[in-house]
């Protein structure tokens, strides 16, 4: 029986390490958590051996209380209704103090011990009185976070181009940078409309495969650069990473597909 689990808890779906005690739990199992928030209902993941915890970078600790029963659930359930209220309340307050801030979502933690609001706003934004606003109306502690454009897409998006749910709302735990020189080394299209995500920024998943493809590029000679192949020599052109690949121009005018194992010789340029 495992002592401590890994377990995926809150709005913005944070991986933390709990420890149980009494009964056994089960993988996939939705649990109220004790964080240093308050009470959050979670899903236990896995056993928390240290290869586990070594992989999150910064995990959240606590204790697993119990798992959900069925009045946790239409408390649940209750809790999301009060949410639909509290977001359309803070815009109302937003709205009458002119704030510069775009509402995103709110969690409304399962204790109540605190609501957390999150919006977007292009520069700082004074919120203090808002936060006095709301603490009078519901008397509980707020919280205001300021997200980006990724993080609104993890709160609110659902499907991508690929037909499957987004991954930056089901694994993914951080936003991995994504540069337009991967698009050009993975042979993307370049047209923004359709490399971008949900979130309106390059897609997270050329970042999945761009070890690869370094690995494989590294493999191969560079684009200018003279190769002697059984069929002559020739100047490479450009390449087929994945299928390690080459286009060469021999010196016959010839333009072939050139496999990387039948080059004999990298002459240099």
């Amino acid at each position: 029986m495992a002592s401590s689990w890994i377990a995926r808890h809150g709005t913005m779906r944070a991986l933390g390490e709990f420890d149980v005690d009494g009964p056994s739990f089960r993988r996939g199992e939705e649990v109220i958590v004790r964080t240093e928030r308050g009470l959050e209902v979670a899903q236990l993941l896995c056993p928390a051996t240290p290869e586990a915890v070594a992989l999150i970078a910064e995990p959240t600790r606590g204790r697993v209380v119990r798992t959900l029963t069925e009045y946790d659930r239409s408390e649940r359930e209750r809790i999301r209704t009060l949410e639909e209220r509290e977001l359309e309340t803070c815009g109302r307050f937003v709205a009458q103090r002119r704030l510069q801030m775009e509402l995103v979502d709110v969690e409304h933690l399962f204790g109540g011990e605190r609501i957390v609001f999150y919006f977007l706003a292009e520069k700082r934004v004074d919120f203090r009185d808002l936060v006095k606003d709301l603490a009078r109306e519901y008397q509980t502690r707020i919280e205001m976070r300021q997200i980006g454009v990724r993080d609104e897409a993890k709160l609110l998006a659902d499907y991508g181009d690929c037909g499957k749910p987004v991954c930056c709302n089901t694994h993914m735990m951080t936003m991995p940078p994504v540069s337009m020189r991967m698009a050009k080394l993975q042979k993307s299209t370049l047209d923004p409309s359709k490399i971008s995500g949900r979130c309106g920024r390059l897609k997270c998943c050329l970042r999945f495969e761009q070890d690869v493809y370094e690995e494989f590029q590294a493999e191969l000679p560079p684009i200018g650069s003279r190769v002697l192949t059984q069929k002559g020599q020739g100047r490479v052109l450009a390449h087929e990473v994945l299928a390690r690949r080459l286009l060469v121009e021999f010196e016959d005018g010839r333009r072939l597909p050139i496999a990387v194992a039948e080059i004999l010789t990298r002459l240099g340029k």
